[in-house]
């Protein structure tokens, strides 16, 4: 088997509202909007992403902009749940943060710490979680709205829901070497890398669960960490050796990718941490142009044209 995976890359949603999207993940949640770009696929609606100051792997929520789609729930071969890392001192922030904010919220224990779930605007399910990472790759973004001792410090896991638990957890541990680290409350937990935030699957099992359909409210995918292009290229020779189907890579411009399903349905993409954000734009520039892929450049003024006008939020406050 390969070198394991270090963990979550990015988390890609779908959207009704670009605008709503940008307003609710920079102005409440306090990430850096650092990429405005099309679908690679479907270049006339958008991908936006959200991260740290630079984009650091593992940081990075994104979104198509689809409003053609239909609105549905997370559903049973699909992502239930996206969990952000905040530092334990912050919980207290966030809860009266969101209060304040107008955004409904609950607070619980799971696994040994504290998790306040809420939703989006699409009725997106979300997450903080009292388990920040030790790595110490978090880049802070020092003009957000949120000071840098409480910024969401990017993924502590994702939870799959799924009708039959085996197939998945049998995939997690034999095929991809994630480890089984317990169960609460019906979540069985397993990790890959270093373990811990940033590191982390969870899967529900719901046999009655209806089947999740591709529409505004869900994920699309979870990527996860290769550590580079050789590394990526050793996994989908792994993913081709024990049965799946799997894509050729794919070069996403910021990272070269893979996709395949796990059993139950999950669409998983395995990510190369480089080349990076900055391959376009300078650190302080992210997010502040539209940016294409070169096969769409000859269509930047339509593309201008057509999609819709962003505002992103700025903000002024001591420091």
């Amino acid at each position: 088997m390969p070198a394991n995976l270090l963990g979550v890359h990015h988390v890609t949603c779908i959207t009704a509202d670009v605008q709503r999207n940008v307003d609710f993940y920079v102005s409440v949640l306090g990430l850096r909007f650092i990429k405005k770009t099309v679908n690679f696929d479907v270049p006339d609606t958008y991908h936006l992403y959200y991260a740290d100051w630079i984009g650091t792997p593992g940081t990075a929520m994104t979104f198509f902009g689809w409003p053609h789609l239909p609105w549905r729930a997370q559903g049973a071969g699909q992502i239930r749940e996206v969990s952000f890392a905040i530092p334990p001192a912050a919980l207290d922030f966030w809860s009266a943060r969101l209060r304040e904010l107008g955004v409904e919220a609950d607070r619980s224990p799971r696994f040994g710490t504290e998790v306040i779930t809420f939703s989006d605007p699409d009725q997106m399910k979300l997450e903080l979680v009292a388990e920040a990472p030790t790595d110490g790759r978090w880049q802070p973004w020092p003009d957000g709205p949120v000071e840098p001792d409480n910024q969401i410090r990017g993924f502590h896991s994702v939870t799959l829901l799924e009708n039959e638990l085996v197939p998945t957890a049998r995939f997690l541990e034999q095929t991809m070497g994630f480890r089984a680290s317990g169960e609460d409350a019906g979540r069985f937990r397993f990790q890959t890398g270093e373990g811990g935030a940033g590191a982390t699957v969870n899967v529900v099992h719901d046999p009655e669960a209806p089947r999740g359909q591709e529409a505004v409210g869900t994920v699309h995918h979870v990527a996860w960490r290769a550590r580079d292009d050789a590394h990526e290229v050793e996994w989908r020779q792994h993913i081709i050796d024990a049965g799946g189907q799997i894509t050729p890579v794919i070069d996403r411009k910021y990272f070269h990718s893979i996709y395949f399903r796990e059993p139950g349905g999950v669409l998983f993409e395995i990510a190369t941490d480089g080349p990076g954000f900055t391959v376009d734009e300078t650190p302080e520039e992210l997010g502040s142009g539209l940016q294409l892929p070169p096969q769409y450049e000859d269509r930047r003024d339509n593309l201008n044209f057509n999609l819709p006008p962003l505002t992103v939020p700025t903000f002024s406050r001591a420091r």
